[in-house]
């Protein structure tokens, strides 16, 4: 009987699993044992065909050739990690090898990266799917012990390839058909721009804000105080100075009397468990952390650490399956001296677990984010993993608090015929408020404790006084309320149906949310300020020319409908791609008839005709150009005239090298750079190797590799 070839996402998980499955051979790409191979890809090995590809004239942008909708979607190894995939496509068809396990990540994408290599390397051998929500040495055990049929993951699929296909069609033909009408090189994506569109109207808002000056009047009781209030408008504003005066005058040195009495007992329940979007708007907020930064440490106590669970989730709930998983990770909390206070408050033996907890219903791919039913070595974390893992700790024990119980009171006291309102709160219950006693976000809510009232009762007007104050416009975005509006998108949908859909899913996905507000940053439409977002000139000038269904939320909210209905058998994918080539066939035609008066300033560094002299070199590829650099990478300044000379920045990331301008220029100049280290990404041994421009000069190439002495 042949073995089981194992495809993981990438190495640290196939290593976890190999660890589990009792493989120890390393080789070359793969961990072997007696019944096991692991292997694993690199994130994504295969991408969608270039343009180019298809048809060497689209190397040069011209409108006659838009849109470009290729009769059948194409895929081709990614070129920085062909070597990994040539070792996963001789495994897959290898004679020792019988069957094959998915052990991707348990989404979308994670499906979408083992399929397309699957495809590629035209395996038809048999295939299961090991789908879990941690990387504890039980949970892949279970996991191992319940495998389904890869086939029982098609619809996902379906989703999957068309939303790839979608994204490509859209943003390849809408920016290419921008960028051609208006002479400037633009960014357009189905998430992105509907993002962008938000950050512009947000700030249109600001920008046409009317400042007004308006005065506070506030009276001294001597034990506490009041504020003049129109109670009508439940108004505090008085916008005339002259009125503002004439009632300090009149109240000052007054008696008043207390004409009614409000007291109210509130409840504040526990906030819901993690998902990735809230975990980062908290992050945001308390740590200043990009969204970016945050997704990367939780990633880092899922795989590395194994002391959370899946992170890139979407879903606030758990399953009831996992009743018996909370009492046992209870126990892990309770066993470290610096999480034992954040237990004091509950009966871990007795917990109270309710629908707001534990719900099958809107638990999607999967559950809300927990600790891990693990070990937690929390002296190895670094201090972000630390101030991370705090928090999902504390959220997973608040949940099982009481409520919140506070009283508020509200006094209306009316001296010499006009209103004065105080306010008041007294805590009846701190409930799961405890475990927040050091958020300085949460002490703003104390209002004080007023003295005791009665309705009838007269008190004296110390002292009066006026502030004079401003009207203050909307706030700019930050990370965490933008997060909060991509979420939340369905508020500015009217549609019901698609509003209703946009609550599941909003724009883009929790997993992806972190990347478009950086891909707004990158292309220049955004720039942060501290932790604003600000959208840039060019970002404005963006949304004055694309139309309304492309920075329309409801376009998002209907694919992302459509997208629902593909995974979940619904709708074929066929259809769904039939109303994607319409959109991108109406894109083309409203760019190339589009008549606004919009001019993008030239962009210096990118666009500004050459001297011969200019850059880091010639240009190897049309030996016209010259090599200039941008944010992303290395172009050539004849690129809209088809020379496709392309060096990204992160292109020797995998294998520990930098590209920066030194290395480009002696590329350019020597040919073949000499003595680079590198590490190879297979098995991490470290090794020196020649660097030199690829033969289509598309990348950089390692050639002649030798591995270093002492590798392990």
């Amino acid at each position: 009987m042949g073995k089981t070839l194992v495809v993981a996402e990438k190495p640290s998980v196939a290593r976890d699993i190999a660890r589990v499955l009792k493989c120890s051979k390393s080789e070359k790409g793969y961990i072997s044992g007696e019944n096991y191979i692991i292997s694993w890809a690199v994130g994504h090995l295969i991408t969608l065909w270039d343009p180019a590809d298809y048809d060497e004239k689209y190397k040069k942008w011209a409108f006659k050739d838009l849109p470009i909708v290729p009769e059948e979607m194409m895929i081709k190894p990614i070129a920085k990690t062909k070597s990994q995939f040539s070792v996963l496509k001789k495994l897959m068809n290898s004679k020792e090898v019988d069957s094959i396990i998915c052990a991707t990540d348990s989404g979308r994408e994670g499906e979408l990266i083992f399929r397309y290599i699957y495809s590629m390397a035209l395996c038809k051998k048999p295939c299961k799917r090991l789908w879990i929500s941690s990387m504890t040495d039980k949970a892949i055990k279970d996991g191992f012990d319940s495998l389904k049929d890869i086939s029982e993951y098609d619809n996902l699929y379906f989703s999957a390839k068309c939303r790839s296909e979608a994204d490509w069609l859209v943003g390849m033909n809408a920016s290419r058909a921008y960028s051609l009408k208006y002479d400037s090189l633009l960014s357009i994506g189905r998430v992105q721009t509907p993002t962008l569109a938000m950050l512009v109207a947000r700030q249109k808002e600001i920008d046409s804000f009317d400042e007004r000056v308006y005065f506070d009047v506030t009276a001294d009781y001597g034990d506490f105080k009041g504020t003049w209030t129109d109670l009508e408008k439940n108004d505090t504003k008085i916008f005339e100075e002259e009125k503002a005066d004439e009632i300090v005058k009149k109240i000052k040195g007054k008696t008043g009397v207390v004409a009614d009495i409000e007291k109210e007992e509130k409840k504040q329940l526990p906030p819901l468990l993690y998902d990735l979007t809230e975990l980062q708007r908290d992050c945001n907020k308390k740590f200043g952390f990009t969204a970016k930064k945050t997704l990367s440490v939780v990633q880092s106590l899922y795989e590395t650490r194994k002391m959370v669970t899946y992170p890139r989730t979407d879903s606030r709930y758990l399953s009831d399956d996992m009743i018996p998983k909370i009492y046992s990770t209870m126990r892990r909390v309770e066993y470290v001296n610096e999480f034992k206070p954040y237990t004091a408050g509950i009966d871990t033996k007795k917990l109270r677990i309710t629908k707001r907890i534990i719900d099958n219903s809107k638990v999607s791919d999967h559950h809300a984010i927990i600790p891990a039913d693990n070990y937690f070595k929390t002296g190895s974390l670094t201090a972000d993993e630390k101030k991370v893992f705090d928090l999902i700790v504390r959220r997973f024990v608040c949940v099982f608090y009481d409520a919140y119980e506070y009283e508020t009171t509200k006094v209306v006291i009316k001296v010499e015929g006009e209103d004065l309102v105080s306010k008041g709160k007294v805590v009846l219950k701190e409930g799961w408020q405890a475990l927040y006693k050091d958020d300085k976000a949460k002490a703003k809510e104390d209002e004080g404790i007023l003295p005791p009232l009665e309705k009838g009762n007269e008190v004296n007007v110390i002292s009066a006084k006026k502030a004079k104050k401003k009207t203050s416009p909307p706030k700019p975005y930050t990370e965490a309320s933008l997060l909060s509006a991509m979420e939340n998108a369905g508020r500015f949908v009217e549609d019901e149906e698609i509003k209703e859909q946009l609550k599941d899913s909003g724009l883009g996905t929790p997993a992806t949310r972190a990347a478009i507000i950086e891909r707004l940053i990158d292309v220049g439409y955004v720039t942060r300020k501290a932790k604003a977002l600000i959208p840039t000139q060019k970002g404005i000038k963006l949304i004055e020319i694309v139309p309304d269904e492309l920075k329309s939320p409801q376009t998002t909210g209907k694919w992302e409908k459509g997208l629902s209905s593909v995974s979940k058998g619904k709708m074929k994918d066929e259809r769904f791609m039939g109303s994607i080539k319409k959109f991108v066939y109406f894109l083309v035609n409203d760019a190339y008839s589009s008549k606004k008066d919009v001019v993008f300033e030239k962009e210096e560094r990118k666009y500004k005709k050459r001297s011969a002299s200019g850059g880091l070199g010639a240009c190897p590829a049309c030996k016209k150009g010259r090599i200039y650099e941008n944010t992303k990478g290395y172009y050539c300044s004849e690129w809209r005239n088809g020379c496709g000379f392309t060096v990204w920045k992160n292109c020797l990331d995998i294998y520990g090298g930098k590209v920066d301008n030194t290395l480009i220029k002696d590329v350019l100049s020597m040919g073949i750079v000499k003595n680079v280290d590198m590490t190879l990404p297979q098995t991490g041994e470290r090794c020196t190797a020649q660097l030199a421009l690829r033969s289509d000069f598309k990348g950089l190439e390692y050639k002649n590799v030798t591995k270093k002495e002492g590798n392990q």
